[in-house]
């Protein structure tokens, strides 16, 4: 693709088309569809393309990804590089399967695709991946720049102590400059999150391109001639990038339909993997789901069960510990365990009433908002059945992950959270969902 010649439509075209994904999580929901999307895509226009993959392709729980040795994820990732030229910036969660990241990196490579990180091995000092890449597509001059985020406890536990990893803000604040200098296209891959994100976004060079990830957030930012997007999670969405003739990067969101055609050999794949490796104890029906719920309406449903479960005011419950939405029908441990990905314990606290004007603030950040208010990690909030009872202090429910994070997640750090009997988050939140 990236070597034909271009007719005069096509040159008045886009310099360059971007396919985007990030946090995928091992989810197969939906992968065959976006294969065939990508195809499309890339057959619907002359322009030349890249597909990225902006990191966290596996995740340890799910059990069929684990069990296959991530067969349908590597799967999936061979077949980008069929469609289009295709770049890897490395998260949080790609080492879930196989800690050490060398052997992850040196795969990705023997199937063609490009390898981009800041992630140093601390044993050796040598990174995982080199930085930057320079490509050629269609003509065009591309430099691509990768970074990871610096949560070391969100990356398997068996692995922390191999990573160096440079804070995100000062590692761009002395490397953009020198990075993204010169002629050519410019390409940001950050699995980093949009707090930091947007503290380098204006180190971009007018024109650039800067795909986000790691917070499993959906939305496009314009600043000036400039695109910033984050594309989702779970596959569910993608995002395309276009790099204007008039200098101009414009970002768009697509989504990926469930029921749509897919590519019938991922999909035979994803069947035949399934079939194989799931257990009873997976396939075990825990309920029906009248009517699919959206992502946020499963988290602020679980939230409401967290405060219901414990007589309390308010529930919340993280933002990535929930993966996908609820859907409808049947749901079996399978799909329950993509929805709720962590288990854990619950722990309240009690708060004054006039505080939760500024805590609410910064919950249910689905909605529409301005990059300038995210968060990064959020909560999804909701009262209990018999709403919020009246007085000066109110008691409020959430994840011992939340209580421990939460000045991300509260704005605060003084609440003081204990632990309450229950029988943990995967079981209220079952009772929450599915009675």
């Amino acid at each position: 693709m990236a070597g034909c010649a271009h007719s005069p439509v096509a040159q008045s075209g886009p310099k360059l088309r971007v396919l985007a994904i990030s946090d995928l999580h091992s989810s197969y929901g939906r992968i065959a569809q976006l294969l065939a999307a990508f195809r499309a895509e890339v057959t619907s226009s002359h322009a030349p393309h890249l597909i990225v993959v902006n990191g966290d392709s596996f995740e340890k729980g799910n059990v069929v990804s684990v069990r296959s040795e991530g067969a349908i994820d590597w799967a999936f990732m061979a077949e980008l590089p069929k469609i289009a030229p295709t770049v890897f910036n490395l998260g949080n969660h790609d080492n879930d399967l196989v800690h050490d990241l060398h052997p992850v990196v040196a795969r990705m490579r023997a199937l063609g695709l490009t390898v981009v990180s800041n992630l140093i091995d601390k044993r050796t000092g040598q990174p995982y991946a080199p930085s930057t890449a320079q490509m050629v597509l269609g003509g065009q001059s591309l430099t691509i720049v990768g970074l990871g985020t610096p949560s070391l406890n969100s990356y398997p536990a068996e692995s922390r102590d191999w990573l160096t990893i440079p804070d995100p803000v000062a590692w761009a604040g002395a490397n953009f400059p020198s990075m993204l200098a010169g002629d050519g296209l410019k390409l940001v891959l950050s699995h980093v999150g949009v707090v930091d994100e947007r503290q380098y976004l204006p180190l971009l060079p007018q024109g650039a391109l800067m795909i986000g990830g790691h917070n499993h957030l959906l939305f496009t930012h314009q600043e000036g001639a400039t695109g910033y997007v984050h594309c989702g999670r779970w596959g569910e969405t993608y995002a395309v990038g276009e790099y204007g003739a008039d200098g101009v990067v414009t970002t768009a969101i697509r989504e990926v339909s469930g029921t749509a055609q897919g590519d019938p050999v991922m999909a035979n794949l994803i069947a035949t993997t399934l079939a194989a490796h799931l257990t009873p104890v997976e396939r075990v029906v825990l309920g029906h789901n009248p009517k699919a719920q959206s992502l946020g309406e499963t988290g602020r449903a679980v939230s409401a069960g967290f405060a219901d479960a414990v007589d309390a005011d308010w529930g919340f419950i993280g933002h990535t510990t929930l993966g996908t939405g609820l859907k409808g029908g049947a749901v079996d441990q399978f799909h329950f365990d993509e929805v709720v990905r962590f288990d854990g314990k619950l722990q309240v606290a009690e708060i004054e009433a006039s505080r939760m004007v500024d805590i609410l603030k910064i919950c249910n950040q689905d909605r529409p908002m301005p990059i300038s208010e995210m968060t990064g990690d959020f909560v999804y909030a909701a009262e209990r059945t018999g709403g919020v009872r009246a007085g000066s202090r109110l008691k409020l429910v959430t994840t011992d992950w939340c209580a421990r994070n939460q000045s991300k997640y509260f704005g605060t750090t003084d609440l003081v959270f204990v632990d309450v009997p229950t029988d943990g988050v995967k079981a209220v939140a079952r009772k929450a969902l599915l009675g």
